[in-house]
């Protein structure tokens, strides 16, 4: 079949810029075109006929973590990519007119290679299904060099600082539409600030510590550990939310994992403060120095001690067999009531900080509450 003129070439608008590198062009065009033309210049380790080993390619390893993640999220219904990807092209396969401000870049394959946003270009093209109309913002560079390209990718990566994990929880409180991510942070904030609770005072919002003899727990592992129970996908009960709709209820194996989907759902989100309220306070009333006092060896409320004790809660609350119903502190101090672990035993040669020693702390608490023989 004869191919016309017009599907030989991705064609879009674009304007020419002049900076200290060179000029570029930024243009605007379908994310599916420039998954069409282009590709990713992974760095990696090659023989040549010689048998001399060299490494070529300047573009990292794709996450494939992070290209599932952009796969979900271009359905979003408030899905943005604002900031341009980055795209070397041969002066060979384009065509630029100055007049009409028009470009043309040759569709025939790896064309383009990707300087900077591979996965959202990988992310885009695993979305199932693909939306149908999604524009891009892109910066196109024209015979650039190797080094130059080097040096771009580079300097882009090396400068862009990550947010900080604690403010990217914060900022849902904004949000106008119902969510997890928003109903995990309102009740964060609720339980570090009202007085007498077992987390007043205790929570470093925005993850920096104002109060360094109280504040022992990131917002963001708070929130991340809550979210657990809340919902499997967040970013998509979110979208449901926003779209109108209402997420699915838990049932069977899903609601013995989402302890507080089904409470979530029915806006209960008071209830559900109530039960974390409950459960930290027979803590604070089992192990009061441990908890309250904050000392260089000990663990419990840390990191280590605060997820392990996030995970026993799932079981605990379970135990009772009441889904839906707010436990009390009793019912949650019957169960630490058989745990014969002392104070000064939440030390960090006993649970070594990081994953092993919160996994090691809940294997304790569900052997010696006799959850584990359940």
């Amino acid at each position: 079949m004869k191919i016309s003129l017009k599907d030989e070439w991705v064609e879009f608008q674009s304007i020419k810029v002049r900076q200290p590198i060179g000029d570029f062009y930024m243009g605007v065009m379908q994310m599916q075109d420039l998954v069409d033309i282009s590709y990713s210049d992974i760095r990696h380790r090659e023989r040549n006929e010689t048998e001399i080993e060299k490494y070529i390619g300047i573009q990292r390893p794709l996450s494939a973590s992070r290209v599932k993640e952009i796969a979900r999220y271009v359905n979003l219904v408030d899905a943005a990519f604002p900031t341009a990807i980055i795209l070397s092209v041969s002066s060979t396969n384009v065509q630029y007119d100055e007049k009409s401000s028009r470009m043309r870049i040759r569709r025939d394959g790896e064309i383009a290679k990707i300087l900077d946003g591979q996965h959202r270009a990988a992310g885009f093209e695993k979305a199932s299904p693909r939306p149908s109309s999604f524009e891009t913002n892109v910066a196109i560079f024209v015979d650039i060099d190797l080094e130059d390209q080097a040096i771009l990718f580079a300097t882009i990566n090396k400068s862009q600082t990550k947010v900080n994990k604690s403010l990217v929880a914060d900022l849902f409180a904004f949000a106008t539409s119902r969510s997890p991510q928003k109903t995990a942070h309102q009740i964060v904030r609720a339980l570090n600030e009202k007085e007498g609770s077992p987390f007043e005072g205790k929570v470093k919002i925005l993850g920096v510590a104002e109060d360094g003899e109280r504040e022992t727990i990131t917002q963001a592992t708070f929130v991340e550990y809550l979210l657990k129970y809340l919902s499997l996908n967040p970013m998509t009960d979110r979208d449901i939310y926003k779209r109108g709709g209402v997420p699915k209820r838990a049932e069977g194996d899903s609601a013995s994992k989402l302890i507080f989907r089904n409470l979530f759902l029915e806006e209960k989100d008071a209830e559900i403060a109530q039960i974390v309220w409950n459960y930290f306070s027979a803590v604070s009333l089992k192990w009061p120095d441990a908890w309250n006092e904050v000392r260089v060896q000990m663990i419990l409320n840390k990191s280590t001690g605060f997820v392990a004790l996030m995970r026993f809660m799932r079981d605990v609350y379970l135990s009772f067999d009441t889904p839906g119903k707010v436990a009390s502190k009793e019912d949650f101090q019957q169960v630490f009531a058989r745990i014969d672990l002392k104070q000064d035993d939440f030390t960090k040669s006993r649970y070594i900080p990081g994953g092993q020693g919160q996994s090691d702390l809940y294997k304790d608490l569900m052997e010696k509450s006799g959850l584990s023989t359940r």
